[in-house]
């Protein structure tokens, strides 16, 4: 007797497990892709498919970004008014379940799952795990100065990994670039390539915030100007003025009179009392240059000198 109810019971048995197997492979939600990394200010489409058995018919549908239920029941994303303007479903009440949502922000960055309803007690799905939105501004990273002729990158960065076919665009001051790739390489650089740069990417307005990018460099184009005309009288003298383009600015002007083994003098500004030719050398940590000489003539005394050796003689013959 035992036997046979064994025996009775197997086929039962089998037959809820079949069931159970049967109703786990005919309900589930699907997505495509199950995380999303997006640009602040686009529109996103998270892509989704759905699946119920035979004899089900599909009542109520909605998105949610909680798996909590308040009064029994998930929140529907298209009453939530962060969300109401800016959700838009694509899918349908059979298989598809795609959803866009517009003009997204850093407070969108969240797990969101599909929910849907059928016309029998038993017949409801909440597809979870769900499909994780991470919301990403962009910068660009680059270091604070360079010298010249260094190579240097610069590097446009998000928050998280976006697809591998985005096309990046790269503008300096306001001139667009020709690089396409998230790095700008800036080999040799020059005083030229100083300047505001920021990035973006191909087909959306949001643009990364500027950084400037310093040059430095050693003195170029020293040069020197003087008061007048460079000639004076004995008594006189001419002040030179020694300028150039240097980044830094210059930490020592130097001043030299040429056939002369040592410096006259220092400073952006040097008196020339005697004849001669001079010139200045500018420096700063990344190198000097010297200046072209100027010449500087003294003639005879002053008016005045001779007027007074002209009195004291007529004084003294007296």
């Amino acid at each position: 007797m035992v036997i046979s109810v064994r025996m009775a019971l197997l086929p039962l048995i089998f037959l809820l497990t079949i069931e159970r197997v049967y109703s786990a492979a005919d309900w589930g939600v699907s997505y495509t892709p199950s995380y999303i990394c997006a640009l602040k200010g686009s529109s996103v489409i998270m892509s989704c498919t759905y699946t119920f058995p035979n004899g089900y018919t599909i009542k109520k549908v909605f998105w949610t970004k909680t798996d909590v239920q308040v009064n029994n029941e998930f929140p529907d994303l298209s009453n939530d008014p962060e969300y109401s303007q800016r959700i838009q479903y694509l899918g349908d009440k059979q298989q598809n379940c795609t959803i866009r949502l517009n003009d997204v922000t850093q407070k969108d960055s969240h797990e969101y799952y599909f929910r849907f309803i059928t016309d029998k007690p038993d017949g409801k799905w909440f597809g979870k795990p769900g499909v994780t939105l991470n919301i990403t501004d962009l910068h660009v990273e680059s270091p604070e100065s360079v010298t010249e002729g260094d190579t240097v990158s610069l590097t446009c960065k998000s928050t998280c990994n976006l697809s591998d076919r985005t096309t990046f665009i790269w503008w300096k001051n306001t001139q667009s670039l020709t690089e396409r790739n998230n790095k700008l390489l800036l080999q040799s650089v020059r005083r030229e390539d100083a300047g505001r740069y920021s990035c973006a990417v191909h087909g959306h307005k949001l643009t990364s915030p500027p950084v400037y990018l310093n040059v430095t460099y050693s003195p170029r184009n020293v040069s020197v100007s003087m008061s007048g005309s460079g000639e004076i009288v004995l008594g006189d003298s001419v002040t030179l003025t020694c300028s150039c383009d240097s980044n830094p600015p210059v930490l020592n002007y130097t001043w030299f009179k040429e056939k002369e083994s040592s410096a006259v003098g220092s400073g952006q500004s040097y008196s020339a009392l005697q004849s001669g030719f001079f010139y200045c050398v500018a420096q700063n940590q990344h190198g000097s240059q010297r200046s072209a000489a100027v010449q500087v003539t003294v003639k005879g005394r002053k008016d005045t000198d001779l007027m007074i050796s002209y009195k004291s003689r007529i004084i003294f013959s007296m």
